[in-house]
């Protein structure tokens, strides 16, 4: 870890993410991704890494903060990530499982837009409507993404600008840590989005189903068998709406033509609206529209999605043995079209 004038001390999540790295021991791999500026504050975006660099072996990602308000999200990762360096000093089985599989994490892909309290990074861009990914098919107005004004929310930047340093980093270290491997998967967390928790993968930009969807749907089925009692809801973004500049389409896209790598990316999108229901004065605070601010909400949510996460870790590890092929990844297809995409194609 740096341990110089970048330091900084000005968010809660920075304070832990630098108390698990110094926790680590020096298990963890640390980089500085990219550095970002804002109302005189200079700010880190750190990835860390564990387990092995082998580009022979699977990998899985875990990202949060890529929308500055969403802080349960940042927090769900550091919790995860916090409990995998204590289980390191004793967990002889978690020691093993990283001998075969990476872990990549970035808790923080946007602290400009914490510090500030914005959904935005610090020049007023949302950074998932900021990839050169652009939907044909009747986005969302505003939502899903808009380019007349930083003033307004959605922004995804101007046309002819380079990506955010923020959203370019954060690819470039997605296609350098998990597409050189022959299977990997990438789980983004974020908040705002109805009662329930989804589990959403591409695409966001269009209806059409994804190459992948016999795996994704094998994957569903895992968790649903050995978890089966689970409330989230599976599902394709565009089920929902549709969006311009998703950063996980924009990476998908740029691998989904490879046939000897799969690459899948999903987002958990924690239903905050279960949050305002039980206490609807969140709705007269900004952060309490995307976040549990009673402590013991934010604890709860803090303990439900480690059996998600720590899943994710597993089937990443065991991949062989339930990505589908031949009949078996027919089937799965079948099912998945059936059950997600027949009445949006």
């Amino acid at each position: 870890m740096r341990n110089d004038a970048l330091r900084t001390r000005t968010l809660p999540e920075l304070e832990e993410l630098d108390r698990i790295i110094e926790a680590s021991a020096g298990r963890a791999r640390v980089r500085t991704i990219c550095e970002v500026e804002v109302d005189g504050q200079r700010f880190p975006v750190r990835s860390i890494a564990l387990g092995t660099q082998s580009p022979a072996l699977p990998a899985l990602a875990l990202i949060g903060g890529v929308h500055g308000l969403e802080r349960i999200g940042t927090d769900v990762i550091l919790s995860f990530l916090g409990s995998l360096v204590e289980r390191l000093r004793w967990d002889e089985l978690l020691n093993r499982d990283l001998e075969r599989v990476g872990l990549f994490f970035v808790p923080i892909v946007n602290p400009a837009g914490m510090w500030r309290g914005t959904r935005a990074n610090g020049n007023g861009v949302d950074l998932m409507r900021n990839a050169p990914v652009q939907s044909s098919e009747g986005a969302a107005w505003l939502l899903g993404g808009q380019r007349m004004s930083a003033h307004l929310p959605w922004y995804r930047g101007d046309a002819l600008a380079p990506m955010e340093a923020e959203a370019q980093a954060l690819c470039d270290a997605v296609r350098a840590e998990l597409l050189t491997r022959p299977f990997s998967l990438a789980l983004d967390c974020h908040s705002g989005f109805g009662l329930r928790d989804r589990i959403w993968f591409p695409h966001a930009h269009t209806r059409n189903p994804i190459a992948h969807v016999a795996e994704v749907h094998a994957l569903m089925a895992l968790y649903g068998r050995s978890y089966p009692n689970h409330d989230y809801v599976f599902e394709p973004q565009c089920r929902q709406y549709l969006t311009h500049g998703d950063l996980w389409d924009y990476l998908y896209l740029q691998n989904a033509g490879d046939p000897g790598r799969i690459f899948l990316p999903l987002t958990l999108e924690m239903g905050s609206w279960r949050w305002i229901k039980k206490r609807p004065t969140q709705l007269f605070s900004r952060v309490g529209i995307f976040n549990p601010l009673k402590e013991h909400r934010h604890q709860r949510v803090l303990r439900r999605h480690l059996i998600w996460l720590e899943f994710l870790l597993r089937a990443t590890a065991s991949w062989r043995q339930w990505v589908p092929v031949g009949e078996a990844r027919a089937q799965h297809e079948r099912n998945g079209l059936a059950n997600w995409f027949e009445a949006t194609t």
